[in-house]
């Protein structure tokens, strides 16, 4: 069993460090600087390193950091993505064993945000990158949006009570917009709330659970009545679930 912390980065990134005793694991190590700090001031050994996507914020410190512990350190990512220190290319499907910490970890393929993405599954944690937020979900900077949707999908089929780690603290802002698409909806409304009270004091709104995304995340929301209809209101042709997804993420993209 691994403990979960939290390491911040950049304005508004997550690292996310497990443990166990003095060995830990990353994941998405996109700063080096406050992962080493960590890491010096908790006498921790580094592991391995696990990547959900190419984008710098997400590998940016891999090389600073694998420098500073040594070096021969494993580093799981993205097959089809150029990830720094790239060991263990991943496709999706695979489990891994990670004895370090004592324990396995499911890998999805979920493209969406970057073609070659992946979450990683484990212990009732989700480390989801920038597929799935709290209350939203990540651009389509490379997939299209029926893969976004499947994406999310799968992730939505797991179980309820699974904690979502995911890579920004973004809730607050998503929350305004899953306000705007369902008004009337008290799940939403009672989470803005909560969310306003833990920002006002400083704390993190991460991780949250699949169902309180599925009760307030307009993204895994589509089948829907109230969001299809607002869906459809903004894009008369968002007449199905994916299309209804679609017309969400054009929506989001300007709000």
């Amino acid at each position: 069993m691994f403990e979960i912390t939290a390491i911040q980065a950049f304005k508004d990134n997550y690292i996310w460090l497990l443990r166990k005793g003095d060995r830990a694991v990353l994941v998405d190590p996109g700063e080096a600087s406050p992962v080493l700090a960590h890491l010096e001031a908790e006498g921790l050994q580094l592991a391995a390193v696990l990547v959900t996507h190419k984008h710098a914020d997400h590998q940016g410190g891999i090389a600073e950091v694998l420098a500073a512990t040594g070096g021969n350190v494993p580093v799981y990512g993205p097959a089809s993505e150029s990830i720094t220190g790239l060991t263990h290319p991943l496709s999706g499907g695979e489990t891994l064993p990670l004895e370090a910490i004592g324990g396995h970890l499911r890998v999805f393929a979920v493209p969406g945000h970057t073609l070659g993405h992946l979450a990683y599954y484990g212990q009732g944690a989700l480390f989801c990158g920038d597929t799935l937020f709290g209350a939203g979900c990540g651009r389509l900077f490379e997939g299209t949006a029926a893969q976004m949707f499947a994406s999310l999908d799968e992730l939505a089929a797991l179980p309820d009570e699974t904690l979502v780690y995911c890579a920004h603290e973004y809730t607050e802002a998503n929350l305004r917009f899953a306000l705007a698409v369902e008004p009337d909806n008290p799940a939403v409304r009672g989470r803005c709330a909560e969310v306003a009270a833990l920002r006002a004091q400083g704390r993190s709104t991460v991780p949250s659970t699949l169902a309180l995304e599925k009760a307030t995340n307009p993204f895994l929301r589509t089948r829907q009545a109230d969001v299809a209809a607002a869906a459809r209101a903004r894009d008369p042709g968002a007449v199905d679930p994916v299309s209804v997804f679609a017309a969400l993420r054009e929506w989001k993209n300007v709000f």
